[in-house]
């Protein structure tokens, strides 16, 4: 009996070393697997991520059947040959300023025919095109391939004489912001519902992901908006769900004079236009065309 006993006792530590290995195994495989589902979910992110941020959809609009007769259908041909599609209308009334508006991530560019009705409808004209990769366009979309389409946008509208508000909305406030950096004949920039950063907007929605590293089109507004020397006018409003009033107040402290910024209280995202926006840049149109006059006939 005595020797049945020791030999239990013998075998209790190697049970105990067996036991910590098989913990040790264990959490291993788990850390693997963590590791393994973490790189699969950031490459995942990586390879589609252009797929999150441009989001187009829905087949491109007759103007005439929103009501916008005077709006003529136009194919650009950009530089490196990439055809794109503009609605595009002359100012109705002598003097007035088009607006070249690089509309937002979602849907397409006649998507926004209210919009351009109300611009229209004040005499303004309109310069609308529709991004590489959205309907209508050919290519494919990237941070860079807008910007050089957008800068080329603006040289052939600026050619035909009519001073250029530069409107971004949402996704296009980047653009917007890039184009007025380096445009200083721009007569206006307007962001509506600006974000700071793209790669600001990705790293709140997935902190788990270095978006620093991982982002192909960073879009970085708040790096560029103190190139522009043109009067500026942000837009934003305080309930907005997407894009935080505050980056928009961020960029508002960045931006050079003259400046404004028009906080719509109980305003979201998508419904700026039918809570004052357009007012608001129309007096920002004016009082800058004031302060261009002013400038004009002060003595040296």
């Amino acid at each position: 009996m005595s020797e049945i006993r020791t030999r239990t006792l013998d075998d209790t530590p190697d049970r105990g070393r067996r036991s910590l290995t098989g913990v040790r195994r264990l959490l291993a495989g788990i850390f693997t697997a963590l590791i393994i589902a973490y790189g699969s979910a950031a490459g995942y992110m990586y390879l589609n991520q252009r797929s999150f941020i441009f989001v187009p959809s829905g087949a491109l609009a007759d103007p005439a059947d929103k009501g916008l007769e005077n709006v003529s259908v136009e194919t650009a041909t950009m530089a490196d040959g990439t055809n794109v599609t503009v609605w595009s209308a002359a100012p109705a009334r002598a003097g007035a300023p088009t607006v070249l508006y690089f509309h937002g991530n979602s849907k397409n560019v006649s998507a926004r025919w209210k919009r351009f009705r109300q611009i229209l409808d004040s005499g303004f004209g309109l310069y609308a095109p529709s991004y590489r990769g959205y309907a209508g366009s050919d290519g494919s979309p990237s941070e860079a391939a807008f910007i050089s389409d957008a800068q080329e946008h603006f040289d052939r509208l600026a050619l035909k004489g009519s001073p250029v508000i530069v409107h971004g909305e949402s996704l296009g406030t980047g653009v917007a912001t890039a184009v007025a950096a380096e445009r200083s004949e721009a007569a206006l920039l307007v962001l509506e519902a600006p974000y700071t950063a793209l790669v600001d907007l990705a790293s709140e929605s997935y902190p788990w992901l270095p978006v620093n590293l991982l982002m192909k089109d960073p879009m970085p507004t708040r790096e560029r908006i103190g190139n522009v020397k043109v009067p500026v006018l942000i837009v934003h409003g305080t309930e907005d769900s997407l894009i935080s009033v505050e980056q928009g107040r961020k960029l508002f402290k960045l931006a050079n004079e003259p400046k404004d910024i028009l906080v719509i209280d109980g305003a979201g995202h998508s419904d700026l236009w039918d809570s004052g926006l357009w007012p608001g840049v129309q007096e920002a149109w004016s009082k800058s065309t004031a302060q261009r006059k002013a400038l004009v006939v002060a003595p040296n």
